[in-house]
Formats: C-alpha cells, structure tokens, sequence
C-alpha cells in the first residue's frame, strides 16, 4: 500500500510521521527530491533527497519521479524505485507531501490512500508558523495556501485533526492497520500464497448475498 499524509505547511504533518514510523515496522517512509536548500540539523537522504536544479531536471527527464511540482521556488519529487523496492518487500509506503503533490499520486497511483492532517482552527495554523520565523508577508501567504488546501481536504479517504498529536498518531495508526484487511487487499496477499481460499471467495456460490460486488 502507498500512504499519502499531506497538511497545509504548519500542520505537523512532518512530525506525526516520525511518530507514526515508530508504531508502525511494516512502513517506510519515502525520502522526497528536493532542490531547496538545506536546513540546519537535516541530512541528506534522511529528511530529503537534495539535488540542485539541473540534477532535478535530469531525473525528471529520465523518469525518475513518481510526480513532481514546484512549491514555493523549490522542486519537490518522489523518486519511483523506492516506492517500488517497498512493493516487492511486502512494506508499505509512507509519502509526507504537500496537497499538490497528493492529487498528483492519485493520478498516477490511483489505489494510493490519501489522508489530510487538519489543523484544529487556522488561528491555531498561524500561531504554529509564527513559532517557525515567519515573516507577515510569508505568513499571509501560506495562510492563503492552508486555505486553499483545506479546500482540497474533501477530495481525500480520511482526515484527521492534529490537535492532540497521540490521538493524532494513533488515528493515523489505525487507518493503516483497517486498510491492510480491506478485502482487495486481503486478495491480493492471499494470491501471493495459497489460492484455494480467494478461488472460494471470487468463484464460489454466496446465497446470502443477492447483489455481487466484484
């Protein structure tokens, strides 16, 4: 399964998923591309991928992301081999990315889960970016971008308010576990193994049942 976790900027979106990772064995995160510079106390290949713009361009060309999009400035990508080596393990995929992005994987992913990290008010939005150094006129503006993506929040499978990040973490948690025994999951694992029972389940008479839902 690949699962999208995206919020407006300010959200917490990064720090629930290291919490999340930490509850969660059978779940990678993917590291995303991007050519924005990096921070204090970031590592390269641990918090993203940092390539400079005509590296960035290259891969884009060679078809080495899942999607990519320019936010504010900077390129952001997924790269496709580690979604892929996580499918051929039998791991789960983790993708922290913004709503753009998000919309860009369901296209490309369709059977991908998207869930929405809400912020508990957009007071509480501008309270946590101010915290974070922004200035009035960068803060106006992805005040304007949090509302735009909230707007998006509908198009998702779930969404969870961030209020209390150990209820956060722990929604999160159990979307991730229900998803796992969705039954087109469920047949899908169980065909890796024995097929007797998933030839029951597809082909064998159901009585009970009048209208099929394959």
């Amino acid at each position: 399964m690949l699962f999208v976790l995206s919020a407006p900027s300010g959200a917490g979106k990064t720090t629930v998923a290291d919490r999340l990772l930490k509850t969660c064995p059978r779940v990678r995160r993917i590291i995303t591309a991007t050519t924005r510079p990096k921070r204090e106390g970031e590592e390269h290949g641990v918090d993203y991928i940092f390539m400079d713009k005509t590296e960035f361009e290259r891969r884009t060309e060679e078809g080495y992301f899942l999607e990519y999009a320019n936010v504010y400035g900077n390129y952001y990508g997924t790269p496709k081999d580690q979604v892929l080596k996580n499918e051929q393990e039998g791991v789960d995929s983790l993708l922290v990315i913004d709503v753009q992005g998000a919309s860009k994987i369901r296209e490309v992913y369709p059977e991908s889960v998207l869930i929405f990290l809400m912020p508990p008010s957009l007071e509480e939005l501008k309270r946590r970016l101010l915290s974070r150094g922004y200035g009035r006129e960068n803060l106006e503006q992805r005040l304007q971008k949090a509302e735009e993506e909230i707007a998006c929040a509908r198009h998702f499978d779930y969404i969870v308010v961030n209020e209390f990040i150990d209820k956060t973490v722990e929604a999160i948690h159990t979307i991730i576990v229900a998803h796992r025994y969705r039954r087109e999951v469920f047949l899908k694992r169980m065909n890796i193994g024995d097929t007797t029972l998933v030839r029951i389940i597809m082909e064998g008479s159901c009585k009970m049942f009048k209208v099929s839902t394959f």
